[in-house]
């Protein structure tokens, strides 16, 4: 597999699954790795990654779940190029592909009502006058929702899902509320939320949500936290067992 100039292969789990990084435009981080683990895919799934970047989560599910196919979902043409590499180098052809474009137009080429799961690490950040935001582009538009928001991500997985197909997103908690209503009205009723820490004792970072499609508004569950390091400073063990398992 040939790289570009500083590109690297890293691995994702213990399995041998691989991708390509680079981090001149983008590198995956926990909340990509936490977001595959939360989601519930079963074999023979079809499944759509929303806003894939380098195709971590895609990568993590495909490598994990046997027999699931993938659509993963992306504009940067360069993060889509190396997501394309990566399917490759795993030989994931066969299951995974990659559509480079706006996700607002992803009924192009995935029919609605055909999905089973969709999967979203969105950009977090709104855009509002006199924010700031990373000069460097790939990551601005990977963290801000610079061509894109979460209604839209709602809008769009609800089309693509099946009655009764779940959605699964990685977010910041300080949304919540925004993310829940945004959800409801797109006929996304929420059914699972976990919060992330970085260690025992510490504020959550990050939520996890998993909604169905035309589901029932009652029987959201709380999970119990995720943390992310021990007081060691290494990870804890669910968090290790994720790369491990």
């Amino acid at each position: 597999m040939d790289l570009a100039a500083n590109e690297r292969i890293d691995e994702l789990r213990r399995d041998g699954t691989k991708i390509i990084q680079s981090p001149d435009v983008f590198a995956f981080s926990l909340d990509a790795v936490l977001l595959a683990d939360f989601a519930r895919v079963r074999r023979q799934d079809q499944v759509v990654d929303l806003a894939a970047g380098n195709g971590a989560v895609g990568l993590f599910v495909a490598g994990r779940v046997p027999g699931v196919h993938v659509t993963m979902v992306e504009l940067q043409p360069q993060l889509a190029a190396m997501a394309r590499r990566s399917v490759a180098l795993n030989h994931f052809d066969d299951r995974v592909r990659v559509v480079e474009g706006d996700l607002a137009k992803t009924w192009d080429h995935v029919a609605k009502d055909s999905v089973d799961v969709v999967m979203c690490n969105p950009p977090y950040f709104k855009v509002q006058p006199g924010s700031v935001q990373n000069p460097n582009t790939a990551l601005a538009l990977a963290r801000h929702e610079l061509t894109t928001d979460f209604a839209t991500v709602a809008r769009i997985t609800a089309g693509l899902l099946k009655t009764g197909g779940k959605a699964f997103f990685v977010h910041r908690p300080d949304r919540l509320v925004e993310l829940l209503s945004t959800l409801a009205d797109a006929d996304l009723a929420p059914k699972r939320i976990r919060f992330v820490h970085p260690k025992a004792g510490k504020e959550a970072n990050m939520v996890l949500i998993e909604a169905i499609r035309t589901g029932r508004p009652d029987g959201v569950r709380i999970m119990p936290p995720f943390v992310v390091y021990g007081e060691d400073g290494q990870y804890t063990p669910e968090m290790a067992a994720i790369f491990n398992d």
